[in-house]
């Protein structure tokens, strides 16, 4: 479906799409007027209808830590993340780029939102990107139309553990340490069962799965595999939801499931920090030699 496709989408950059989503409950007021969160809003870079709307834009006056400035498209950032893939925060500045000669913009800084400034002068609608995978925040900028050349970036300064606290109105800005992975098993048939699974955050989906006693292996690959030492490319499941929640594809990976799906994983090298859900036994199209 759309949400599907568009979560997927943003883990290869040759298939970006416009209406780039991501999914997250974390949705937290500040204050009347003020919101800090994980947007779940499609990126836009049409201007506001109404000039005193800010739509979600973040108020930046409503924390000392918060501040925005206007830099140019080519701002001399290095991004960075932690091996969530997620919480995007300036890793290195350029000597002499905008975002250094801005005297504003530091090294450590966190990434909350992005609103592009329109050829008409008009300031675009804002783009949430407080939690944001890695590639959906990378995509938002590399989609803009070429006639943006400035845009506004608003940034908390301080660490990621202090920037969920304030997403949490002060609390301790610890992360949920397990993520929830939903195994949908012999979908379509009358033997179709639901399974919620429990694990750690980064938990490799297949270890997670052979854990709760749950195949993932078809036909003899089953006695056949190599028991996840990531040789033998038969234990495949399609992520239904939550892609961009797991780590990116390699080329080896891609290149083993070619011509099939793109949410379709291999789960020994395929490692949850959010919330998945999991296909097992998916069909498998005839490029898949390991059959």
């Amino acid at each position: 479906d759309k949400k599907r496709r568009a979560c997927d989408e943003t883990l290869h950059p040759s298939l970006i799409s416009r209406e780039l989503k991501w999914n997250s409950a974390f949705r937290i007021k500040l204050n009347q007027n003020s919101r800090l969160f994980l947007s779940n809003d499609s990126p836009s870079t049409e201007a506001s209808d109404s000039p005193d709307v800010e739509d979600d834009a973040i108020d930046v006056d409503s924390l000392p830590a918060l501040y925005r400035v206007r830099i140019s498209r080519a701002p001399g950032i290095e991004w960075g993340t932690d091996l969530s893939f997620s919480f995007v925060y300036v890793r290195t500045l350029e000597p002499a780029g905008d975002a250094d000669l801005s005297g504003m913009v530091s090294v450590g800084d966190q990434l909350c939102e992005m609103r592009p400034i329109l050829a008409d002068g008009a300031v675009g609608k804002a783009i949430g990107m407080i939690g944001a995978p890695f590639d959906v925040v990378m995509n938002s900028f590399a989609i803009l139309d070429r006639s943006i050349r400035d845009y506004e970036l608003v940034f908390f300064r301080g660490s990621k553990k202090e920037l969920i606290a304030a997403c949490n109105n002060g609390g301790n800005g610890e992360e949920s340490n397990t993520v929830t992975i939903t195994v949908i098993q012999n979908k379509g048939t009358k033997e179709e069962k639901i399974v919620k699974l429990s694990a750690a955050k980064g938990a490799n989906v297949r270890q997670a799965l052979a854990d709760a006693d749950i195949n993932v292996y078809q036909s003899v690959t089953r006695w056949t595999n190599c028991a996840g030492k990531q040789l033998c490319g038969t234990c495949i499941v399609n992520i239904a939801d939550g892609g961009c929640n797991t780590n990116r594809k390699s080329h080896d990976e891609g290149s083993t499931l070619r011509e099939n799906p793109d949410g379709y994983r291999l789960s020994c090298v395929t490692f949850a920090y959010g919330d998945v859900t999991v296909e097992t036994y998916p069909p498998i199209k005839a490029a898949q030699w390991t059959r």
